[in-house]
């Protein structure tokens, strides 16, 4: 019999279904990989923005976590919004005993730009959970955070990627630079490597949940026993072609809309 690999998504929830723990299921399911979640915030929010946010009890917290790994263990584990000091302390003993990848997606702030951790809880993060990451996948902004200044250009998005993994001790980190002008570059530093993978950018208003499935797609492409360059390699280019399939759908509904025809290659 093939078993399916198994990964772990623990993380906030999106009732619209682009972000956090539904997107991180969709994308393990399209990668191949039976998917399981542990759920640390209820948020409600949409492509628009965060409307509310509860944060699940700490008894159901560790109720969720001991229902996992007493009985299914995962070949790659993902966190994603880890909100609160408290929520970080009772996922790291778990994490520590890890003997698969762990990725860290370094959720701070949604794509609407709201704020989706504390300041005592960042802090926590990285002094105590970047040390455990097999990678970390932070965009321009968490990146900032991270190292505490501002990163205007690529030489800036080297010298983040090289201080990251000196100060705080992940195995290697992978930085989008979405947010930078000209083309989408984006970086992956190890300890002894370093990659750079760039396409066009794509004008699009629509990339709600793109770093969830970003880093979902690299965690279920560990699970299934790749390296670090396949796994990022397979998620940049999955994240563009779903990009762009989006933008075609969003042409054809206009195309449809118009008196005159519209042409593209």
């Amino acid at each position: 019999m093939t078993y399916l690999p198994v990964a772990l998504t623990i993380a906030g929830t999106d009732p619209s279904g682009g972000a956090g723990i539904m997107a991180d299921l969709k994308s393990f399911q399209a990668r191949g990989v039976y998917g399981m979640a542990v759920v640390t915030s209820l948020v409600a929010q949409n492509t628009r923005g965060v409307q509310l946010i509860e944060h699940v009890s700490p008894q159901m917290l560790k109720a969720q976590l001991e229902s996992v790994f007493s009985d299914i263990s995962p070949q790659a584990v993902k966190t994603g919004m880890l909100a609160t000091t408290k929520i970080m302390e009772m996922i790291q003993p778990y994490l520590k005993q890890l003997d698969c990848p762990y990725v860290l997606d370094p959720v701070m702030v949604a794509t609407s730009g709201d704020a989706l951790i504390d300041t005592s809880a960042r802090d926590y993060l990285k002094t105590n959970l970047l040390p455990l990451a097999t990678i970390i996948t932070p965009n321009l902004p968490e990146a900032e955070e991270i190292v505490a200044f501002s990163i205007k250009d690529q030489e800036d998005m080297q010298k983040a990627g090289r201080l990251i993994l000196k100060e705080f001790g992940p195995q290697s980190v992978v930085i989008k630079g979405g947010h930078l002008e000209g083309g989408a570059k984006d970086f992956l530093f190890t300890k002894d490597e370093e990659f750079v993978w760039e396409s066009p950018r794509i004008q699009t208003c629509h990339t709600h949940g793109t770093g969830c499935t970003f880093a979902a797609v690299i965690t279920a492409e560990l699970a299934k026993g790749k390296s670090l360059y396949q796994a990022v390699d397979k998620a940049k280019a999955f994240i563009t072609r779903a990009i762009l399939v989006l933008l075609t759908i969003q042409l054809i509904k206009i195309k449809k809309t118009l008196s005159f025809p519209i042409y593209w290659e």
